[in-house]
């Protein structure tokens, strides 16, 4: 049985589809036989399934080492090909006419017992190395597989979650508050605003007062009447852009979909990140854990992989989930968010 690598494809006769294809999910079947992708070839090589694979430009033979020192295979996808073969998946590398819409992703991985011979995929993956920046926009409804420099492989999942709470208030106009320096006090605030709203934070837990706000939450409040403060929302906006710069509009742009949605943000500081979200607030009483920790970027970021790892790894350890809000730029009105959850996942 011979197989032989030409133009990026390793090709076999029927008795290597029988063996490879048929048995054990390797390559896809075509009329004269078998194709292999390179990194499914060096597979069988590493295990000693097979001695040599012929080059088809050179004729030499290529050993295991010869084929993964080559141009045709990458060493990062070997390592989550041969990572998720010994946990007993079944995966096909994500080749134009391989496998149905393989942009993006480097593999498609079948739930087990299944092959590529079925319908169900459990995950579509990419391979990257840790060093490798990704872009937000780029993740999402697929796996994030990052090889690190000693080759362990951590398992990201990525998907675009539905935002949703059930928290509401309705909440009284023309609440005196003023602006110092960088928030706002209200200092005879009506009690469900922090009560039931979970607005800012009383000075004096016994009094209730005076309720000192973030700049993101006054400007949200004074947006909708009910904050009345001298220079009204733009002097809080144009204060929250002195200190954060453009980073204010895409954290208050993010607070007020929050809020329209039933979900209460509150600062996110002791977490390294900018929110931390409650779905359902009653009242403060009541208040139970924060689920979401929730970062504010723009659209256009790029992630290295050390950072999603570092916010995924705090927020497991706090028992929320970790969530990104990507602001695109706003055109006239109208600002577009996109979240972004992502979690360790162990396949």
């Amino acid at each position: 049985m011979e197989l032989v690598l030409e133009d990026g494809v390793v090709r076999g006769n029927g008795a290597a589809r029988e063996q490879f294809y048929d048995s054990r999910g390797y390559g896809r079947p075509v009329a004269e036989g078998l194709e292999l992708a390179p990194v499914e070839a060096a597979h069988l090589l590493y295990r000693g399934d097979v001695v040599s694979i012929q080059d088809a430009m050179n004729g030499d033979a290529l050993d295991f080492r010869a084929l993964l020192s080559s141009a045709a295979v990458s060493e990062i996808d070997f390592l989550v090909y041969k990572d998720l073969r010994d946990r007993g998946f079944y995966l096909s590398p994500a080749r134009e006419g391989w496998v149905e819409d393989p942009a993006g992703v480097d593999f498609v991985v079948y739930p087990r017992g299944n092959g590529p011979w079925d319908d169900e995929v459990a995950y579509r993956m990419r391979a990257i190395s840790e060093r490798t920046a990704v872009s937000a926009a780029s993740l999402g409804e697929g796996v994030l597989a990052v090889v690190d420099e000693e080759s362990a492989i951590t398992y990201l999942e990525t998907d675009h979650p539905a935002i949703e709470g059930s928290s509401d208030i309705d909440p009284p106009t023309g609440v005196a508050a003023d602006l110092l320096g960088d928030r706002v006090l209200v200092w005879e605030p009506p009690s469900r605003l922090y009560h039931e709203g979970f607005y800012g934070q009383p000075l004096d837990d016994d009094t209730g007062k005076p309720l000192q706000l973030s700049l993101v939450e006054a400007a949200s409040l004074a947006g909708r009447d009910v904050l009345d403060v001298a220079g009204g929302e733009d002097a809080i906006v144009e204060c929250g852009r002195d200190v954060e710069g453009e980073r204010f509009d895409r954290r208050l742009a993010v607070y007020r979909t929050l809020r329209e949605r039933g979900v209460v943000p509150k600062t996110g500081y002791k977490f390294g990140a900018d929110f931390r979200t409650y779905a359902d607030v009653d009242n403060v009483d009541s208040l139970g854990h924060s689920e979401l920790l929730l970062r504010v970027l723009p659209a256009e970021h790029a992630f290295t992989p050390r950072d999603i790892a570092l916010d995924v790894r705090l927020a497991h350890g706090v028992r929320k989930r970790m969530v990104f809000a990507l602001v695109a730029a706003s055109h006239g009105e109208e600002t577009r968010i996109e979240w972004l959850e992502v979690g360790r996942l162990t396949p």
